[in-house]
Parts: structure tokens; C-alpha cells; sequence
């Protein structure tokens, strides 16, 4: 998004944990813009730490989930990862 690597969900999971996870997350953001609202900081925290769970659960956060020996560039700027070559020869660069 925007020239940013994200890091994609485990391809391993089952669907049922996939959407179980997925549910929990939209939980916990939404829980995170009503604490914002309400300027409760502690409410705040408590619902950031569940987004990070949720992503963690999910393999978009955390330990990595696959085995090819590839670096984790999840949240890198595309043209500062090893992806830079790709992006330039696919004409997406110049879009930045």
C-alpha cells in the first residue's frame, strides 16, 4: 500500500481460525477508535494490545510463518527492501 510492504495473513491457517482471527482484530480496532473518542489512553492500550494479538494470531505480526529462509520486510518502503529492482522494472516506482 503506497510503496509499504505488508506482511500477508499464514496461509496456513483454516478458514474457520482465519475468520476467527479477522473478527477479533475488526474487534479490538473498533474498540481502539471508541477508547480514541472517549480519550480513555488505558482503554486505548488495553484495545492496541488486542490489534497486536490478533495480528500476531493472524501471521501478519510476530514470528514468521513461512520456512524459504526470506527476510521479514513487513512494513519496509518497497524501493528500501530487496523488492527495489521489481518495483522499478514494473513501473509501479515512478508512482511513489
Amino acid at each position: 500500500m503506497r510503496g509499504r510492504l505488508w506482511r500477508s495473513s499464514n496461509p496456513a491457517l483454516s478458514e474457520q481460525e482465519r475468520e476467527t482471527f479477522v473478527h477479533q482484530l475488526m474487534e479490538a480496532r473498533r474498540a481502539v477508535g471508541a477508547a480514541k473518542r472517549a480519550d480513555d489512553r488505558q482503554a486505548e492500550r488495553a484495545a492496541r494490545s488486542r490489534v497486536q494479538e490478533a495480528k500476531v494470531a493472524l501471521g501478519e505480526r510476530g514470528p514468521v510463518w513461512w520456512s524459504d529462509g526470506a527476510p521479514d520486510q513487513n512494513r519496509k518502503m518497497v524501493w528500501n527492501s530487496t523488492y527495489a529492482d521489481w518495483w522499478t522494472k514494473s513501473g509501479q516506482g515512478s508512482e511513489v
